[in-house]
């Protein structure tokens, strides 16, 4: 969780029944206009100089967006950047260290990048002959504007929060659980924001923070919420 204040103005012995949030949750979704970026690479050597110098959207594109994109896949590899390794430069052994690194451990897009660049610079000194071998793709760096939807859904309670989960659709929760985390440098998400600074559920918003969106489908990330948010109910 992030170290903000928070703004919720309840009594620790207030009820969540009956807190009422400093503001309400508004539900929203997203659309994403993707575009290419100036960087490509055809040979590993060409991934890392791009690497190091792609915008940080395309970083976050290739390692958390794609989560959306296969949200209903419980295993292979987690991240654009390791199904390239393997599958356009057979190199399976750096696609696992692409794909083991866990974004949850990071707290901002340039942390990440360096542990991605790490990971390469390692690779090709353990194997510098992969590093200028033909790939058998491009691999094209992406990025995505954001465009924020409403939807019907609105929380002025804790168990309003837990109706609107079940009824939104997973594009929302990916909007607020993943698609969050570029806008507030990785650290937290729009949920556990709301139930820590509006709510003042502190234990709630970091059992919700630490949920593995990687093992997880966002149907189960989804499931997991509501029964984080119903505990704190009770």
């Amino acid at each position: 969780m992030t170290t903000a204040t928070a703004t919720a103005t309840v009594s620790p012995l207030t009820s969540p029944l009956t807190r009422t949030p400093a503001k309400p949750f508004y539900f929203n979704t997203s659309a994403h206009l993707l575009r290419i970026t100036r960087q490509k690479a055809s040979t590993l050597s060409e991934f890392l100089d791009a690497l190091r110098e792609c915008p940080e959207g395309s970083i976050f594109q290739h390692s958390f967006r794609t989560l959306q994109e296969h949200h209903f896949i419980r295993e292979g590899f987690s991240n654009d950047f390791a199904h390239w390794a393997v599958s356009a430069c057979n190199e399976p052994s750096l696609a696992e260290e692409l794909a083991s690194v866990d974004v949850r451990e990071f707290t901002s897009v340039a942390q990440l990048r360096e542990r991605f660049v790490q990971i390469v610079e390692d690779f090709l000194k353990r194997s510098p002959a992969a590093a200028t071998r033909a790939a058998k793709e491009t691999f094209y760096f992406c990025a995505s504007d954001t465009v924020v939807i409403p939807t019907s859904f609105v929380a002025h309670s804790l168990r309003e929060f837990a109706e609107g989960m079940r009824g939104v659709t997973v594009h929302c929760i990916h909007h607020h659980f993943i698609e969050a985390r570029l806008r507030l440098k990785l650290m937290s998400n729009d949920f556990s924001q709301w139930l820590y600074e509006d709510m003042g559920l502190t234990e709630a918003a970091r059992q919700l923070n630490r949920i593995d969106i990687y093992t997880m489908t966002l149907e189960d990330v989804r499931n997991q919420i509501i029964k984080i948010v119903e505990r704190a109910l009770i």
